[in-house]
């Protein structure tokens, strides 16, 4: 019996050849996401990083309105685009200090739940390839058994030998399933953490930026 690649695929029924190429979409999709995900995310976090230095130097001050008129609204990354958020409520606020900080304050709440959403785009993906993946190759072996033992009844012959070209190929399949559910799940381990990372950041630049406009009102 030949258990090389190439002679399981030949002889696979249907169903099982449906199971390995539903798997090699999946493992299709969750590579292209791993790899749009880390670019878009080493992109951002590089922008984040330089409007971060930027605007501490204009905020070195305290001057909250030299920073609103800074003009630094492109390529500024996740934490960029939501201090940018507070700045324009800061530029549209009324002279209430109290209005004036809670328009602030919520303007960049709003804007860093879009952004840490945004950097979750397609993490679903990865996280319903790596729960399903095993168990679609589970059934492509479920499948493929069911049928190795329907032939040997049909033969009317038993014994290990008879079934076990049948039961390898079935089993193939979840090997497939693992291939594939194994590099989704640490991609989506490793890329919902950065995010989560991300999401701290967001919440203690907000703040930092909030206590400057709190001492900006104060003099």
């Amino acid at each position: 019996m030949d258990f090389s690649f190439s002679h399981l695929w030949s002889s696979m029924g249907i169903f099982a050849k449906l199971i390995v190429l539903t798997m090699g979409l999946m493992s299709t999709a969750s590579l292209l996401v791993m790899f749009e995900r880390i670019v878009v995310y080493m992109r951002s976090g590089s922008e984040s990083v330089q409007f971060a230095e930027k605007m501490a130097k204009v905020l070195a001050g305290g001057d909250v309105a030299a920073a609103a008129a800074s003009g630094l609204t492109k390529n500024v990354g996740h934490l960029g685009r939501t201090i940018n958020a507070g700045l324009t409520a800061f530029r549209t606020a009324p002279a209430n200090k109290d209005v004036a900080i809670e328009s602030v304050a919520r303007a960049m709440e709003r804007q860093a739940a879009r952004e840490v959403q945004n950097l979750k785009r397609g993490l679903g993906i990865l996280a319903t390839v790596a729960s399903t993946a095993p168990f679609i190759g589970l059934l492509g072996t479920t499948m493929g058994i069911v049928n190795s033992f329907q032939q040997m009844a049909a033969t009317g012959s038993g014994g290990l030998g008879t079934i076990s070209g049948g039961i390898s190929e079935a089993l193939i399949t979840t090997a497939f399933g693992l291939l594939v559910a194994i590099p989704a799940v640490m991609a989506f381990n490793f890329l919902q953490g950065w995010v989560d990372a991300r999401s701290v950041d967001l919440s203690e630049s907000s703040n930092e930026f909030l206590d400057v406009v709190t001492r900006h009102f104060a003099k």
